[in-house]
């Protein structure tokens, strides 16, 4: 199966959103549908510093995602990306898509001038974190957050 990764555009509008929402199943998690909009419309215009990218298959069929947010750091004069959604069909996991939303997401921070890609993953997502492991150091840092506001 060959790959191509590029940036999102407007005709993605129904596979991006099949595959967010897909995203959003798999961790078990409730986003409405006018934050999945906000989402689209912020990743497609680079609203928010945030960016998205598609992988296609030769079929021209999209079979992943990638969201990502740049910012600043108080830590570095450069900015840092972090990659906030990876979301790869099933049909398409164990063929390299991941890998290679992985690595058009570095390009692209590169491009930035960030010195950093982060993201997080449940510990229980085993598949993904071989990945991971592959193409990132695991770090000792432990997530804390607010208990959520809405």
């Amino acid at each position: 199966m060959a790959i191509a990764v590029r940036p999102i555009e407007a005709a993605d509008a129904a596979a991006w959103d099949q595959l967010f929402r897909d995203y959003i199943t798999f961790y078990e998690a409730r986003v409405s549908d006018a934050i999945i909009a906000q989402t689209w419309q912020r990743v497609l215009r680079g609203q928010d510093n945030m960016a998205g990218l598609i992988a296609v298959d030769d079929n021209a069929v999209a079979v992943g995602i990638v969201n990502m947010v740049f910012h600043p750091s108080s830590w570095s004069a450069t900015s840092y990306c972090y990659l906030e959604d990876l979301y790869v069909c099933p049909s398409a996991r164990g063929a390299g898509v991941g890998r290679q939303l992985i690595l058009a997401t570095y390009d692209l921070a590169d491009q930035h001038g960030c010195s950093r890609v982060y993201w997080a993953t449940q510990a229980t997502n085993l598949t993904a974190r071989r990945l991971y492991d592959d193409v990132a150091v695991l770090t000792e840092f432990v997530q804390y957050r607010r208990a959520s506001t809405d």
